[in-house]
């Protein structure tokens, strides 16, 4: 008799957790933990808890590794030959400046001068990649590097422009209308049919509060919500998967990836986001890959 008590107890609180994340929402936090470049703030003391907690219909797949981590070779070759690390100066510190900028590891202008802001870029830039996070560029992080990215123009090298990688649809996202959201480049594709139709540029959640990868679809929109947990706004909110929503972030255009949100996907372009707002129906598919 005690037994099943304590179990109805158990389930009945699982299912206020449920709602309670369902309308709850998310928010900037103050520091991403694997931080980016410009990220010269310490990582946020978010707790586990501060992410919302995920419906019974949630469709997510458990976390997959990013495709480019490193191969056990690299690891366990001889220490590669530095190229370049904090002091240096010159040209190849500003394509290297401009490169990490393509994909999303460096959110300031290419200066040349290998400062804090570059060390802190390489460093998460090697970190993702399984590499020793030295934060010098090395020739094994040059390669992994170039590999990933195109040789910049020179408005790229001047700050003008950044030509982000086109970022590889995932066989989900070409049929049908789909938020398509690339972890690898950090981007938000609207696809109609296997068409891309906008792109734009989103961060996500931190290790402790991750944003969910997997198949989910639009159950709610709401284009005035505010968090119920941290009563902060939550402009043009489409949730996907319990509090968890793509949705406009005053915090990601002001800083950068100088931070993350709490499991939500923020947009900082608000006229980018309106747009997709209005053309989002409720029942489209979101897809969150690497």
């Amino acid at each position: 008799m005690l037994r099943n008590i304590v179990i109805r107890r158990s389930l009945a609180a699982a299912a206020v957790l449920v709602v309670t994340a369902v309308t709850a929402g998310c928010t900037a936090q103050a520091a991403v933990s694997d931080r980016p470049a410009g990220a010269d703030a310490k990582p946020g003391s978010a707790s586990p808890a501060a992410a919302a907690t995920p419906s019974a219909t949630d469709s997510a797949t458990p976390t997959q590794k990013p495709k480019d981590t490193a191969t056990p070779g690299e690891q366990s070759s001889a220490p590669a030959e530095v190229l370049m690390a904090s002091g240096s100066k010159g040209e190849k510190v500003r394509e290297l400046q401009a490169r990490l900028a393509q994909i999303g590891w460096f959110d300031d202008r290419p200066s040349g001068t290998y400062g804090p802001v570059t060390t802190a870029a390489v460093s998460g830039f090697q970190g993702k990649r399984g590499l020793p996070q030295t934060g010098d560029t090395d020739t094994v992080t040059w390669q992994r590097l170039l590999g990933m990215t195109t040789k910049p123009t020179r408005d790229e090298l001047n700050g003008k422009e950044v030509n982000k990688p086109s970022a590889k649809l995932d066989p989900r996202c070409k049929t049908g209308r789909v938020l398509c959201i690339s972890k690898t480049t950090r981007t938000l594709s609207w696809v109609i049919n296997g068409k891309v139709q906008s792109t734009m540029d989103v961060r996500f959640g931190s290790q402790y509060t991750p944003t969910r990868e997997g198949t989910f679809s639009v159950f709610q929109k709401s284009r005035d919500h505010v968090s119920t947990i941290y009563h902060t706004p939550m402009p043009y909110a489409m949730f996907f998967s319990g509090g968890q929503a793509v949705h406009y972030s005053s915090d990601f255009a002001a800083r950068g990836y100088n931070g993350a949100s709490h499991g939500c996907v923020n947009v900082r372009d608000k006229s980018a986001i309106a747009s997709l707002f209005n053309q989002v129906h409720t029942g489209d598919k979101v897809v969150i890959y690497w």
